[in-house]
């Protein structure tokens, strides 16, 4: 299934886009918010919980770059803790220019040239977007292909068990496992009960956390 067709765009409820799967009938971001979601899953439940560690660089693994929203934040997190962040991000259906274009990130946050410059940078090689944010878009399958290692935080942004069981499966934690460092963290909107028992059995020390808004909670995995 071809999901980059028949995307649409709609209005979260804090102004800012998202897309629209028809034939999944899944949003890549929560109707409650995009950016209020994406802010507190992976800032806040993972940047913000792995600089615990008083780390100055930070190795960043996406499943799924999507519309690019999550790498924008953490570039602009990235300015703000004025830490170095390496950020690699796999995606199977790339957003298209036409859809790029009729996205409001860049003004919702306030950072329109850094939006296009995630946009626009060439795919599978790595770009300095600015003095403290790197990134390497890799057009991968997670299922099927040979990813890159040494990451400190994962952010697991795949659509929900309901929609794609296929990407919540124990052998897709444990390659993810496999691709983290000791004392790292794989953090996701998702809270179901076998998710949860899935990534426990791939290695994980996994816990709930509070949710975004609209969602009671969340989990959180470490790499101990």
């Amino acid at each position: 299934m071809d999901l980059s067709k028949n995307r649409k765009i709609i209005k979260t409820n804090d102004g800012s886009h998202t897309l629209v799967v028809p034939e999944l009938n899944e949003h890549y971001h929560s109707i409650h918010g995009a950016v209020n979601e994406a802010n507190h899953v992976f800032l806040k439940m993972g940047l913000d919980e792995f600089m615990k560690q008083k780390a100055s660089l930070v190795n960043v693994f996406e499943v799924g770059f999507g519309t690019g929203l999550n790498a924008l934040l953490s570039a602009k997190w990235a300015k703000i803790n004025s830490c170095n962040l390496y950020y690699t991000s796999i995606e199977k259906y790339p957003v298209s220019k036409e859809e790029f274009d009729q996205l409001n990130y860049g003004i919702s946050v306030n950072e329109i040239e850094i939006y296009e410059k995630i946009y626009s940078m060439p795919w599978n090689e790595l770009n300095k977007v600015s003095k403290s944010f790197y990134l390497k878009k890799l057009n991968l399958d997670i299922l099927k292909d040979v990813l890159p290692g040494g990451f400190d935080v994962v952010f697991f942004d795949a659509f929900a068990p309901n929609k794609q069981p296929e990407l919540w499966t124990v052998s897709v934690f444990k390659k993810m496992y496999e691709i983290m460092n000791k004392n790292s963290l794989l953090v996701t909107y998702c809270c179901q009960g076998q998710a949860k028992r899935n990534m426990i059995e791939a290695g994980f020390s996994v816990e709930k956390v509070p949710g975004p808004p609209g969602k009671r909670e969340m989990l959180r995995a470490r790499k101990l």
